[in-house]
């Protein structure tokens, strides 16, 4: 690798910090750069009792052998751990579009995410703000992305995101039903080395719509695009009932199961792997991966944050820039 992976540090006051500063012992040699504040990574690393020396680092430098790499994006306010502070917004922004940028123009490899909260930058900077997905797909330019999380034995993508439940079923339309799935089938291939990917595709309704008694999605939109797009190759099963498709049986056939919401799907990912799984944004311009859970701002500074997610959110960014 030519370039190093970013790893934003998400909120300066939740757990992103105390996570990222475990990388110079987890990953030691790794060509990893940390973005976020100096100040209160050191601030949080002697609340941690962690002996981690910060390197400030800045685009053209060697990396250093000796300690974490650190290019300083300031907090603008002091931070308290655990304290969600709306004026820190607009810096946890600022640093995740230098991380963008640094993919778009190569500095980078790609990018890890640390969690930031939805509420502090809404209330603090962008009102609009629904996600890191969402703005990491504005500001690349990219028409449509898919999220999807990961463990080592189960991969679950989400037709829809962030949404209110009572609007999926209007947003659940053919052509951006037919566009996710067609991402999904790229990026397996392309950065999971699949040459035939087995998707699992999820119904919308209980018993996927009960031959529309239950609902019409899946005669009026699900089932007319699964059609369409296995006449272009691409090996798809369903749609399937969720409390069918969730089992051994099928999960063993099939490279990725399509939830078509955010919580029929993640639950039983998480369940299955909760504090390894990995979150990628497929369809991107660049590599992308993050943890699999939130800020946890009661458990900023306590030194009780699992840092198993972002390891392998890490290992999972430096294995696909490789490859």
């Amino acid at each position: 690798m030519r370039a190093p992976i970013a790893v934003t540090s998400g909120d300066p006051a939740g757990i992103g910090p105390d996570l990222v500063l475990t990388l110079s012992q987890a990953q030691p040699g790794a060509p990893l750069v940390v973005l976020g504040d100096h100040d209160v990574l050191g601030e949080r690393a002697r609340q941690l009792k962690l002996n981690v020396r910060l390197h400030d680092w800045t685009p053209g430098q060697a990396l250093p052998t000796d300690a974490l790499p650190v290019w300083h994006c300031p907090a603008g306010v002091p931070v308290i751990a655990g304290r969600a502070d709306p004026a820190t917004a607009a810096g946890t922004l600022a640093m995740l579009d230098r991380a963008i940028d640094g993919c778009l123009d190569r500095t980078f490899a790609g990018m890890v995410t640390a969690p930031l909260a939805k509420s502090v930058i809404c209330d603090g900077a962008d009102p609009a703000f629904t996600g890191h997905t969402e703005y990491l797909a504005a500001r690349s330019g990219t028409p449509r992305v898919v999220m999807m999380l990961a463990t080592d034995t189960l991969r679950v993508a989400l037709a829809t995101t962030h949404l209110p439940l009572r609007a999926v079923a209007d947003a659940l339309q053919p052509a951006m039903l037919a566009e996710t799935l067609r991402i999904l089938d790229t990026d397996l291939r392309q950065r999971f080395s699949l040459p035939y990917p087995r998707i699992l595709v999820l119904g919308l309704n209980p018993h996927a719509g009960e031959s529309g008694h239950l609902g019409r999605e899946e005669l009026d939109v699900i089932i007319p695009t699964l059609t369409a797009l296995r006449a272009e190759g691409l090996h798809l099963t369903g749609p399937m009932p969720a409390d069918t498709a969730f089992t051994p049986r099928h999960l063993q056939d099939h490279d990725a199961v399509l939830a078509m919401y955010h919580d029929q799907g993640l639950p039983v990912l998480k369940y299955a792997g909760f504090g390894q799984a990995v979150n990628i944004t497929l369809g991107l311009p660049f590599i992308r991966t993050s943890v699999d859970h939130g800020t946890a701002f009661d458990l900023a500074g306590s030194g009780r944050a699992d840092h198993g997610s972002l390891l392998a959110a890490t290992r999972l960014a430096l294995s696909l820039a490789q490859g």
